[in-house]
């Protein structure tokens, strides 16, 4: 692989790839596929030191951290839930206006004793005492929701690691409550749980991010492209 070329990590999916794609576009970038859809390679019209590849949100912070990508778009909560030793590696070089969300503590409706973090602080001690079992949180963020529970004097609990739809552990069994991203809230509301009132741990966008490693390599890309 030549030195020179600039490999870019673009979502594979969702609001995310289509905000991507047009946000490449309206910087005068048309990312086009190689192919069908399927096909996870793109390049950019007469840009051919460029190299798209479509990931997903999660992989390309991994590819970022490992510097096998140079600069990609995921959200701000993927990164912010990799370990220290990824983040560590990746530079945030522009927040952007989409793929906005918000990672929430979510508890079923009829719970209506319990409508903030202090309520379910005591919620989690009472659960304790009765079950002899801690209460447990379903969900695909650990290390964000354990920092946000614990500076909020919550430890009562347990986390159960999510592996599908989250919003459902609470209804099989498989969990008390979750934490979840939601952008509109409808999906919570679809299934009968709602956000504590001041339970939010984190408003997530999409970012542009680099691989610190390739700083010096992408500059003179980044300098046409945001003018940083």
């Amino acid at each position: 692989m030549s030195d020179n070329l600039i490999t870019i990590g673009i979502p594979s999916k969702g609001r995310l790839k289509q905000g991507s794609l047009d946000y490449f576009d309206s910087n005068g970038f048309k990312i086009t596929n190689s192919g069908s859809e399927r096909n996870y390679f793109g390049m950019i019209e007469g840009k051919p030191f460029i190299k798209i590849i479509f990931l997903h949100a999660k992989e390309i912070i991994g590819r970022l951290g490992d510097n096998s990508l140079d600069l990609g778009i995921s959200g701000l909560d993927l990164l912010l839930e990799a370990g220290t030793y990824i983040k560590n590696k990746i530079e945030i070089k522009k927040k952007l206006d989409f793929g906005k969300a918000n990672l929430v503590v979510a508890i079923p409706k009829d719970w209506i004793d319990v409508q903030t973090v202090a309520d379910l602080e005591e919620i989690c001690f009472s659960f304790t005492n009765k079950h002899n079992s801690r209460l447990r949180i379903a969900t695909k963020y650990p290390n964000l929701s354990n920092e946000f529970l614990f500076s909020k004097g919550v430890t009562q609990y347990k986390l159960v690691n999510s592996i599908g739809s989250t919003e459902i552990y609470p209804f099989t069994g498989s969990s008390e409550i979750i934490t979840d991203i939601t952008s509109t809230g409808k999906t919570l509301e679809d299934n009968n749980l709602r956000a504590l009132k001041d339970g939010i741990i984190l408003k997530s966008e999409a970012c542009l991010l680099t691989s610190k490693k390739k700083g010096r390599k992408i500059r003179p890309f980044l300098n046409t492209f945001i003018g940083n």
